[in-house]
């Protein structure tokens, strides 16, 4: 049953250019299958999510974590009453303005994007599906409701002025209220992100080996979801023991995220979704223990896993690799592929060149970076 502050697919504030209605798909759900049809949402298969893509076939991409977040996403606004093909877009297209490398590659591109209007990764995605795919005869990007581009630019809450560049061109022509809070819908994907991440950056890292079971037994929130595995399952295999305590670890966080949600909802009583967004404040959260139990886990991975020696020397690797291709191409934009050509001929000025350039390299996956440096640089 859809709760009354949920968005409702029939009363969406609309598409920036306007189309005839899906005999069988809801606005959310069309705009949910264009993001998953995008150029872009495939390209996630190579995108690094901690470990550059090449690493290791069992690490989570960006894809793989994107759907990770789709499907926790899902799970909560359907307990939750929302819209749950409205979330489930948002999380989809969450991370589809990431650069390659990840992090490491956003930190590059904010550094040399700095002196001509900046870079965000969410302004990015707001770009990707606004302009950069080009696939329909009517219109460029996906031309997704309003609903779904106001959750890719405020799922992490109000964006503050000054805006980064790309942001600023998307709500010059369609006002995504960005001082304001997004819809519930939206908030739900941002925490499944957290959820995500922290579950499976924990996997990750074992696997690597960058710390130990042992290591996360000192913690809290983990140490006890082994130590009930160890007296439920005494002597269980290593793979197994692993999988059932952080599952635990998964299922207590979304569980928190839910009974927090229904809690709030319950003392506010939010009539509808213009409700969410004017209420000030994220409806849509950890408890404050569980809060502070996470904090403490990121701390853990960010020393032993972020910022491990082994993860900071590919970092500087890739980091040149970005740092090598921007200026390149800034320099010799004939270097790049025909079909960007026309932007090219169109850019005035370096600053919408080094736009054209940004909107290249950061659509870049790992593996074509690494080839394309090789074969330009060397």
């Amino acid at each position: 049953m859809r709760a009354p502050f949920a968005c409702h697919p029939d009363q969406s504030r609309g598409r920036r250019v306007s189309e005839q209605y899906s005999t069988f798909r809801t606005a959310f759900q069309r705009d949910r299958d264009r993001i998953i049809h995008s150029s872009a949402f495939r390209r996630l298969k190579h995108k690094t999510q901690v470990f550059v893509e090449h690493e290791g076939d069992y690490y989570r991409t960006r894809l793989t974590h994107t759907i990770e977040v789709a499907q926790v996403a899902r799970t909560i606004a359907g307990v939750l009453g929302l819209d749950t093909d409205l979330a489930e877009a948002v999380a989809l297209a969450h991370d589809l303005g990431h650069t390659p490398f990840g992090h490491t590659g956003e930190d590059a591109m904010e550094r040399l994007m700095a002196p001509y209007g900046g870079f965000d990764h969410n302004a990015q995605a707001l770009r990707i599906v606004t302009s950069l795919e080009r696939h329909y005869a009517d219109f460029d990007g996906l031309n997704l409701t309003w609903e779904t581009l106001e959750g890719i630019a405020k799922h992490n809450g109000p964006v503050e002025a000054p805006y980064p560049q790309a942001l600023a061109e998307v709500n010059a022509g369609f006002d995504l209220e960005l001082a304001t809070h997004a819809s519930a819908e939206a908030q739900v994907a941002a925490v499944a992100d957290d959820v995500a991440y922290n579950h499976h950056d924990l996997h990750d890292g074992l696997r690597s080996g960058l710390f130990t079971e042992a290591d996360l037994m000192e913690l809290p929130l983990t140490g006890p979801a082994f130590a009930e595995v160890d007296r439920l399952y005494p002597g269980l295999d290593r793979m197994r023991r692993r999988h059932e305590a952080l599952r635990r670890v998964f299922g207590v966080m979304v569980e928190d995220v839910i009974a927090v949600a229904r809690q709030r909802l319950e003392a506010a009583q939010p009539r509808s979704a213009e409700e969410i967004r004017a209420m000030g404040t994220t409806i849509i959260r950890f408890s404050k223990p569980l809060y502070q139990e996470l904090k403490t886990i990121k701390s853990f991975l960010f020393t032993r896993m972020y910022r491990a020696p082994s993860v900071v020397a590919v970092r500087e690797t890739v980091t040149q690799v970005v740092d090598d291709l921007f200026p390149l191409f800034l320099r010799n934009p004939a270097l790049l592929p025909p079909e960007w050509q026309s932007d090219v001929s169109r850019a005035r000025g370096e600053a919408a060149l080094a736009r054209v350039v940004c909107d290249y390299v950061a659509g870049m996956t790992d593996r074509f970076a690494l080839q394309e440096h090789a074969r330009l640089i060397g």
